[in-house]
């Protein structure tokens, strides 16, 4: 027996040296290991595991579930994977991934993860999130072309250190590349023999005739010549938005200007200054509604709709749907609007505020995922870069059901031969929840390109044409984007990311507490913009300028 035991001994000690061995050997071979066993971002040709891939997706919590999803069983049998959704509510999400990723509980995909630049950085450094570049190279073919075609789109994604962390939803939509726009009623303006603003002088010298000609026709002093809302309620709904770019760039958010790549503050410029006072003349002449300060959209949207007589001759807005219903083919007062281009301000300035269609990063693959489990996550998120896949992601698989095949004569918003509709398609319950696509889930490409391959009505002031009529307006816009724009997806330094986060509210909560205090009155921009000006060392402008200009150089 003894000897039995002895031999036994010796044979399992022999077995463990040899597993010993082929591990130390897997280790220099492949490099850092993940948690699946799988050397991390390394893009392997055929995947280890027999049968379907298993694959754990962090996704928000939606109305219906999305394992019963038609776009996720597709999916599960195109790559022959099986998908387990860990859910989080919309409004919890980032809490949840956060308590995920310290708990060191976490899946193998965030399909939908909410990442800030500063976040992939961290977890890449940590080796949490594991590098996607040889993944997209040899997996991704849509991604790669799509960073080939969009310069934009690859530098977002390529971090300090050269790789790739995660990847965003590519949306280009008709109307965000120039959302801070102007409507003004031409109703009013042919009543009073005006024409469409072009200046600053001109535009004070329509909202003056809307306030004391009754333009509404109803002999009351009852017109609003200008209303808008705070951006929080309201998108680009804050007057300034609009108007300060007839004096100085205005991005709405950082307040950051660039050229020649260098980084600089706006709000305490003297065009700044000169921008406050003319808001300030239009507010003290009762030109600006006092409300537009604090009033949120189901207020705006009850000015637009009330019974009677218009009362709105203008507002700063992205959409003007927040004040009129601009579906409704019968409702003839949503007629009425039209865009004003960005005005020439008295110095010749006449900008357009710009953004990027690029927001926070979407997918990441963690270092629990297996080799096998890394090639499926990539080549699922490049099928949503294909046209097929970001068809079927948004929309459904089902022809009929989320879309249709255009007719010959069907035109997309540029008046081009349109390939998809959304016309003739099968009556829908409304009493039942729609579960055919992933619609605004996950990385997927919806760039202008593919936007454009579908129809609209080619009457822009129609309720089917309202895309139409958004993207004509944001075309006027694009002759004065700036040259340079600050990129909404610099790359902030794991190290700055705390004090960026908190000199960004601190600054902007500043700059817009002083902006209405100003406009309104409350301060005197003569008197007081020394010290406005002053206080922005107490904020630390410095570093906050400092923060944000490596963050573009990739420091």
């Amino acid at each position: 027996m003894k000897t039995r035991w002895s031999s036994l001994f010796t044979i399992i000690t022999i077995m463990s040296m040899l597993l010993a061995a082929c591990s130390s050997g897997n280790e220099e071979k492949g490099g850092n290991q993940g948690e699946g066993g799988a050397p991390t971002g390394e893009a392997a040709t055929e995947p280890a595991e027999a049968g379907p891939v298993k694959l754990t997706f962090f996704a928000p919590q939606g109305k219906a579930p999305l394992e019963d999803n038609d776009y996720t069983k597709l999916v599960e049998e195109k790559f022959k994977v099986s998908l387990k959704w860990d859910l989080a509510p919309a409004d919890a999400l980032v809490d949840r991934r956060q308590l995920l990723l310290a708990s060191g509980d976490y899946p193998e995909v965030f399909l939908e993860g909410k990442f800030s630049n500063a976040d992939l950085v961290t977890y890449g450094k940590q080796g949490v999130l594991i590098p996607l570049n040889d993944l997209i190279e040899k997996h991704a073919p849509n991604i790669k072309a799509m960073m080939e075609k969009k310069p934009y789109f690859k530098e977002a994604m390529v971090a300090p250190d050269g790789n790739i962390y995660g990847i965003p939803r590519l949306n280009e939509c008709y109307h965000c590349t120039h959302a801070q726009k102007y409507w003004i009623n031409k109703e009013w303006l042919d009543k009073l023999g005006l024409a469409v603003p072009t200046t600053t002088d001109e535009l004070y010298a329509a909202l003056k005739a809307f306030k004391t000609q009754d333009p509404n026709g109803n002999g009351k002093a009852d017109e609003i010549p200008l209303t808008g809302a705070p951006d929080k309620y309201v998108w680009n709904g804050n007057i300034d938005a609009y108007l300060m770019n007839a004096f100085i760039y205005n991005d709405n958010s950082k307040y950051l200007t660039m050229a020649d790549g260098k980084v600089d503050f706006a709000a305490n410029k003297p065009a700044w200054k000169d921008g406050l006072a003319y808001m300030h003349k239009l507010y003290a002449e009762g030109l600006i509604d006092p409300a537009s300060f604090t009033q949120n959209d189901q207020a705006v949207g009850q000015l637009g709709k009330r019974e009677g007589a218009e009362i709105v001759g203008s507002i700063t807005t992205a959409l003007l749907s927040y004040l009129v219903d601009t579906y409704d083919d019968n409702n003839e007062r949503q007629k009425h609007w039209v865009i004003v281009p960005p005005l020439k301000g008295p110095s010749g300035v006449q900008l357009a505020g710009t953004s990027l269609g690029l927001g926070e990063f979407a997918f990441a693959i963690t270092n629990k995922a297996s080799v096998a489990q890394q090639i499926a996550a990539i080549q699922i998120a490049d099928y949503a870069f294909s046209e097929e896949g970001a068809l079927y992601s948004e929309y459904g698989p089902l022809e009929g059901v989320g879309w249709n095949k255009a007719g010959a004569d069907e035109k997309n918003v540029g008046g081009q031969p349109a390939k998809y509709t959304f016309e003739n398609l099968q009556p829908q319950d409304e009493n039942v929840v729609r579960n055919d696509s992933w619609s605004l889930l996950g990385p997927k490409d919806l760039s202008k390109e593919f936007r454009d391959l579908f129809a609209t009505n080619q009457d822009p002031l129609s309720g089917k044409g309202y895309e139409k009529r958004l993207a004509e307006a944001t075309s006027t816009f694009a002759p004065y984007a700036p040259k340079e724009i600050y990129p909404s997806t610099a790359y902030i330094r794991p190290e700055d990311s705390d004090a960026a986060a908190q000199l960004t509210t601190s600054i902007k909560d500043y700059v817009m507490s002083n902006m209405a205090q100003f406009i309104i009155g409350d301060k005197d921009i003569e008197k007081d913009w020394d010290a406005y000006v002053k206080g922005f060392d107490g904020l630390n402008l410095a570093k906050y300028i400092e923060i944000y200009q490596a963050a573009i150089e990739k420091q």
